[in-house]
């Protein structure tokens, strides 16, 4: 309840007390003498009443002299005629009565004022709720942010690791919004915005709370679909309104979540028009973030996983003037991340938090909390006392590979292909250089459609990849393909996903990477994709801008390369034919090859040289 309602209230209970006070104060000063009637009966036979007034009900008038209690005037309730006569026979004392008219007043009159108020209240509370009818109009160009003052959100940059040069970045903002005053006795401003880019799960909305955290200042969270409704002109008036609502509790934070939903640049789409509802959300933050001074100790904080898609005027500077990366940590980032994530289970002495770090190349900080919440799962289902690294690599294998499917039964036939395709990978793999090591091989079902898989773990974190490398990675891709033609003489569909992967490879190899000798450096692909996307995961294809001849070129250099590649590794099979044929066997009775079968494997194979390698 608002201060205002309950000021209402107590000004509604004061003005009727103060109504029935005068009332009693009137009543009291009149000082009228209720009287039976047949007392009044018995003064008028005496000649003592001097003035009478009639109603239908009551008489009431003003005696000669004043009644033993001092009253002059009385008033008393009429009788039917004949019953008074037979009642004054036998000396009865006797006076009218009649029915209280309150009740009856206050359901004729009373009532449905008050039931017409209580709806009233009741509609303009949900109105005012957002809910029930009119779904939240009177609040409806009402800012949604959610505000958590001071230190409650619960986050600092304790909490936060892996990502160390973003919170240094920051620690410039937290010092900032401490000291907005002393900030620029040089001269220098805070910038306006702070813009966190980085790929699903990094942490970003994880750091904008450790810095509200830090500066225990109040903190405006909403994400940029929440400005947009299907009223015109709404989310206008939310920009309009959270902005307000920072001003009035400066210093503080606004962060403005998934940024992508509402600075989409505009004019982009065969669809896009100049009076779109966005469009005019997006006009209105450029005007507040050009309309506040840094130094009023305001700050904006957004975050994106698209920045590419972001309009130019948002990025500008004087609006965003600073962007910070927040990149999928490196091994000693994991490392520190899996420490915080780690402290919250009860881990066995033998895990090592280092050789976890090095099976997760590749994760996010949300990838390595659940990686954690995993193992602990797995561990609490066999029974443990304590998290082991057999529950890591398990819950590795199960965010990589899926779900184990051990009731799926494949008949022999099948079983034999899939074991000398996952073979196929593994010798291919340990015969070139540079290639990651093989960790596990196994044939049991995971996932949705893989029938086995072959785990390789890198020993190192890679940022660049040479031409030979990457062709070395689509020779091991097809190691299970070429193996299925050497040892059966036909291929099967089990190879679809190594197909997919090595065509985006070789593709990426010969429009983006310039690695085609007969195209030259040349990319013929722009880059709409999302930067943040990985090597081995290329951008999606987009509408090519050069000629149909070109296109054919690029077609064959494609397909020269992936045949090039595929009879790399059907040589490096031919030659190591008795170690794919016992390998595969040994597969077959165990299910799965662990790292010291493999091991014992590369002890086996004989040192051929392969020439055509």
């Amino acid at each position: 309840m608002t201060k205002k309602t309950r000021f209402n209230i107590l000004y509604a209970i004061a003005t009727i007390a103060a109504v029935l006070f005068i009332q009693y104060v009137i009543a009291t000063a009149n000082r009228i003498a209720v009287i039976p009637y047949s007392e009044y009966q018995q003064l008028l036979s005496q000649d003592k009443v001097e003035s009478v007034g009639v109603s239908d009900r009551t008489l009431q008038g003003t005696l000669k002299e004043p009644l033993p209690g001092g009253q002059k005037q009385f008033v008393t309730t009429r009788v039917d005629q004949d019953i008074a006569q037979e009642l004054q026979k036998h000396n009865v004392r006797f006076t009218g009565q009649i029915e209280s008219p309150l009740f009856r007043d206050l359901l004729s009159w009373a009532m449905p004022v008050l039931l017409f108020f209580g709806v009233w209240w009741y509609i303009g509370r949900r109105v005012a709720e957002g809910g029930g009818l009119g779904g939240g109009l009177m609040q409806i160009g009402k800012s949604k942010a959610k505000i958590y003052v001071e230190s409650n959100t619960g986050v600092t940059f304790a909490d936060v690791a892996g990502v160390d040069e973003a919170k240094d970045e920051l620690r410039e903002v937290v010092d900032f919004l401490k000291n907005p005053t002393d900030y620029g006795r040089l001269g220098g401003r805070m910038p306006k915005g702070v813009l966190l880019v980085g790929p699903p799960g990094t942490g970003k909305t994880l750091l904008a709370k450790a810095v509200a955290g830090e500066a225990k200042v109040p903190f405006f969270s909403i994400s940029g679909s929440e400005f947009v409704e299907m009223f015109v002109g709404v989310g206008a008036a939310r920009v309009r309104d959270l902005f307000q609502q920072a001003h009035e509790k400066a210093p503080a934070i606004i962060f403005i979540d998934e940024l992508d939903a509402l600075g989409r640049a505009r004019g982009i789409g065969p669809f896009a028009g100049g009076h779109d509802e966005k469009e005019q959300t997006l006009n209105q933050l450029l005007v507040e973030l050009d309309g506040f001074d840094s130094r009023s100790g305001l700050v904006i904080l957004a975050a994106t996983n698209r920045p590419e898609i972001l309009d130019p005027a948002l990025l500008r500077a004087g609006r965003f003037d600073r962007q910070v990366l927040v990149d999928r940590p490196d091994k000693k980032g994991r490392v520190d991340i899996l420490k915080v994530h780690m402290a919250k289970v009860r881990v066995t002495p033998e895990v090592d938090v280092e050789a976890v770090a090095a099976l997760t190349p590749g994760f996010t900080g949300a990838d390595l909390a659940n990686l954690v919440n995993e193992a602990a799962l797995l561990a609490t289902r066999r029974g443990a006392a304590a998290v082991g690294m057999i529950d890591f690599n398990n819950a590795v294998e199960r965010m990589v590979a899926g779900l184990e499917k051990r009731n799926r039964l494949l008949n022999p036939r099948e079983r034999e292909i899939v074991a000398h395709h996952e073979m196929g990978h593994a010798l291919v793999a340990l015969s070139l250089p540079g290639v990651d090591p093989v960790h596990k091989v196994s044939i049991i079902p995971r996932g949705v459609g893989a029938l086995g898989y072959t785990i390789q773990r890198p020993i190192e974190d890679r940022f660049l990849m040479t031409k030979e490398e990457l062709e070395n990675k689509m020779a091991v891709l097809l190691g299970g393909r070429a193996a299925e033609q050497i040892v059966f003489g036909h291929l099967s569909t089990g190879a679809a996903d190594d197909l997919r992967r090595v065509t985006d490879i070789a593709r990426s190899m010969v429009t983006r990477y310039g690695m085609s000798e007969k195209l030259g450096g040349i990319a013929y692909e722009r880059d709409p994709g999302n930067f943040l996307a990985s090597a081995d995961r290329p951008y999606p294809a987009h509408e090519r801008d050069y000629a149909e001849e070109t296109a054919a070129s690029i077609d064959h250099e494609l397909k020269d390369i992936v045949d090039r590649v595929f009879q790399r590794a059907q040589t490096i099979l031919t030659a190591r034919r008795p170690t794919l044929d016992r390998a595969a066997k040994k597969l077959l009775e165990k299910e799965t090859l662990e790292q010291s079968d493999i091991d014992a494997l590369i002890r086996e194979m004989p040192r051929e040289t392969l020439r055509a390698i």
